[in-house]
């Protein structure tokens, strides 16, 4: 007996509105994470008071729906578009794209931080570690949904997923990858990246850490997720989120050595001689 994923992915009825769990989901990230952002900041002793970072999230609100929306348009599902342009607000349908959220939150910050004149590296650090949280909240609101459904499988957890392609005619049992991605790239990664937040690591080696470990896990969980039934694997091989994520751990290596690099320490000056002491003098 496999359980059945036929949840209502809307929330309330009111008159012609509907009020959908994957935008309540949005919503709670952005509320949660302006009161860890605020937490953070204070901690850290980052100078942004409540007002200031509403005016961050604020940013990284339109940053990651345009974004995000953006990036599944063109990463997913172009053809479509083109024919439909009008389906792009559709946002309440579900058809968001992380990396493309990524680079609208990337974007936003980088606007915020020349408005501002605080360092990005030094929002990231504050932003980064409540990220996780927004991911386990919409992967939540994916499943919901009954989108972005697993591989076929017959392990005791597997699922039926209504939506999924039939296989022989037939509604088959998968993997529940979205809550796979809930616990990997939501719940344990806020805890690595929580933890690391009560610390003092260099600017920008937190950042460095998210993107390293969250392109390791979406290339792993992609081995259950199914791919998108539009885009198939590229060349049989590989997923369009692996193709996408590689690159993430790459960059996020390379942003762990330059922010190491870029705060050691200066070698002390070559010590001196003092006439006739024998012992060095540092100037």
């Amino acid at each position: 007996m496999y359980f059945v994923d036929n949840l209502n992915p809307v929330l309330i009825h009111l008159g012609p509105l509907q009020i959908r769990w994957y935008g309540v989901m949005y919503a709670l990230s952005f509320i949660i994470g302006y009161y860890l952002i605020c937490y953070l900041a204070q901690k850290r002793g980052v100078p942004l008071d409540r007002e200031h970072v509403g005016e961050l999230i604020t940013y990284l609100v339109g940053g990651v729906l345009f974004g995000g929306r953006l990036g599944y348009v063109l990463f997913y599902n172009l053809p479509y578009y083109v024919h439909s342009p009008a389906e792009i607000v559709a946002v309440w349908d579900g058809g968001m794209s992380f990396h493309g959220g990524l680079i609208g939150m990337i974007i936003a910050a980088l606007l915020f931080s020349r408005k501002t004149g605080i360092e990005f590296s030094m929002l990231a650090d504050l932003v980064v570690p409540v990220a996780p949280l927004g991911l386990f909240l919409g992967r939540l609101g994916n499943f919901i949904n009954g989108e972005l459904w697993g591989r076929p499988s017959n392990v005791a957890w597997a699922m039926i997923f209504p939506r999924a392609p039939l296989v022989e005619g037939m509604m088959v049992p998968r993997h529940p990858s979205q809550l796979y991605e809930a616990a990997l790239e939501g719940l344990t990664l806020f805890a690595v990246l929580w933890i690391m937040a009560q610390r003092r690591y260099p600017q920008g080696v937190i950042l460095g850490t998210f993107l390293t470990l969250y392109g390791v896990s979406r290339c792993f969980i992609e081995l259950f997720r199914e791919p998108d039934l539009q885009l198939g694997l590229i060349g049989g091989i590989i997923s369009m989120g692996q193709i996408l994520s590689i690159p993430m751990i790459f960059v996020g290596i390379g942003v762990i050595v330059w922010a190491i690099h870029r705060h050691r320490p200066e070698s002390p000056p070559i010590a001196n001689m003092a006439d006739g002491a024998g012992e060095p003098v540092i100037h």
